[in-house]
């Protein structure tokens, strides 16, 4: 009877451990975060995604707005082609010169788009494209840099 109970107790705390494990990995990957109302898109062009994923947060001020629904190469702008998925509550926010940079959040390096508002008084409608972006700052390109800087100045 004692041993029926003790397996008991150790089937419920394996299962409770991965319940608990479900529920970080949710987190850590943002899927519990959704956005069901209406919504637009726009669309952002990079040189370098450097690891930008879809359904990576959207940011207005640190404030998520949206999500990125596609990440494509577009052999005519010769660049990735980020399409934005943007709430339609902040469609009289963007303006026609915002600046759209990818980021990085966390220890664990995960890519996002940081928004900044300019100063133009037109609005981003539907199916608009940002006009300045800044690419991912690769860890490898800037070790790389350095790397070269430094065999150039070496007598």
């Amino acid at each position: 009877m004692k041993q029926q109970h003790l397996a008991t107790a150790v089937g419920l705390f394996i299962l409770a451990g991965i319940g608990a494990l479900s529920f970080l990995a949710f987190q850590v990957s943002n899927l519990s975060q959704t956005y069901q109302g209406e919504s637009y898109q726009i669309t952002a062009y990079f040189d370098n995604v450097g690891g930008l994923k879809p359904k990576a947060p959207v940011t207005l001020s640190g404030v998520n707005i949206g999500r990125v629904d596609s990440i494509a190469y577009d052999p005519d702008y010769l660049q990735a082609a980020v399409v934005l998925t943007i709430q339609h509550t902040y469609r009289n926010h963007l303006t026609q010169d915002t600046f759209a940079k990818i980021l990085t959040a966390g220890l664990l390096g995960e890519k996002y788009i940081g928004l900044e508002l300019g100063g133009s008084d037109e609005l981003l409608q539907p199916g608009d494209t940002i006009g300045t972006t800044q690419s991912a700052l690769v860890l490898e390109d800037m070790i790389g840099r350095f790397l070269f800087n430094q065999a150039q100045e070496t007598p």
